[in-house]
């Protein structure tokens, strides 16, 4: 009746594999002649090397994910929630995405593509996106000859889901509400 662990899902056994070396970190006792802090899950770790927004201009990231995206401090933000969560792939396949769009030599879109594809898009990818089959099936077609709208589809699936779920998440965060202030 009960077929264990060989049931699951690759991907599935890989991300509890990397939960399971993330908890273990932090179970693990510090020496004592080590001081350190370990961070709070919750809370993102923020941002470096890219200035601070005023509160007005973090304010316009609640109606435009466009504008948070834009904003260096505001993608590290959310992309350091998004990994607090443990949920970051969607971000992570939107940066690629916009990476690869920059290429210009076919050989290395060819290289980036095929990287994409094992990273996200598979069936049991390690960090599978979710996107319909139909979307899916429109990425592999275009995959037969990369170009540089290749990934469209799947990128605007994931930009929506990411305006639709994340941003909201985000905005309630501690760490932002800390920003408007």
């Amino acid at each position: 009746m009960c077929k264990g662990l060989a049931a699951l899902p690759h991907s599935c056994l890989e991300r509890a594999k990397e939960i399971k070396t993330k908890l273990g970190t932090l179970l693990q006792k510090p020496d004592a002649t080590i001081d350190f802090i370990i961070p709070y899950p919750d809370k993102p770790e923020k941002p470096v090397k890219t200035q601070k927004p005023s509160p007005e201009e973090a304010l316009q990231w609640r109606d435009s994910l466009e504008k948070l995206l834009q904003n260096n401090y505001g993608l590290a933000s959310f992309k350091s929630f998004l990994k607090s969560e443990f949920s970051e792939e969607n971000i992570e396949f939107w940066i690629a995405c916009e990476d690869y769009k920059k290429t210009k030599s076919p050989i290395k879109m060819a290289e980036k593509a095929k990287k994409i594809y094992e990273e996200f898009i598979r069936t049991e990818a390690p960090k599978e996106v979710n996107i319909d089959h139909f979307t899916k099936a429109v990425t592999m077609k275009n995959l037969v000859e990369p170009s540089a709208s290749s990934f469209d589809m799947a990128q605007k699936r994931i930009h929506a889901l990411m305006e639709k779920d994340s941003l909201p998440r985000f905005i309630r965060s501690e760490f932002y509400q800390e920003l408007i202030k």
